[in-house]
């Protein structure tokens, strides 16, 4: 499933460390030529990558709080960086998003 933060005002938002998932997602599901339109969008600045090692202590609390769902890094890393920036984020994964959502530290959009 697709991930990103939005930015308000600006650029989608992509956590670097969720690039491979987003890459494997859309050429294994979508083809070779939405990959490369999906990097040239990133190239093109429609997208900025983002979360690096000052997000990891939030994204192991993350981790830890979330542990029975399981929310692992990928979506974690999602979720501390819309806190960063603004809090929202879009996606169709309700069951992990969801749940963090209900708490008030994001917001959810399809």
């Amino acid at each position: 499933m697709m991930q990103f933060v939005m930015s308000e005002g600006g650029p989608f938002i992509l956590p670097a460390g969720v690039m491979s998932e987003i890459s494997y997602f859309i050429e294994t599901r979508l083809g070779e030529r939405y990959l490369d339109a999906f990097l040239l969008d990133i190239e093109d600045g429609n997208y900025t990558l983002d979360c690096g090692e000052g997000d990891i202590p939030r994204v192991r609390h993350l981790v830890r709080r979330y542990h029975d769902l399981p929310l692992g890094y990928a979506d974690a890393a999602v979720i501390a960086c819309a806190e960063r920036h603004g809090g929202t984020v879009a996606t169709l994964d309700l069951r992990h998003f969801g749940v963090v959502a209900r708490e008030g530290t994001i917001q959810i959009v399809p």
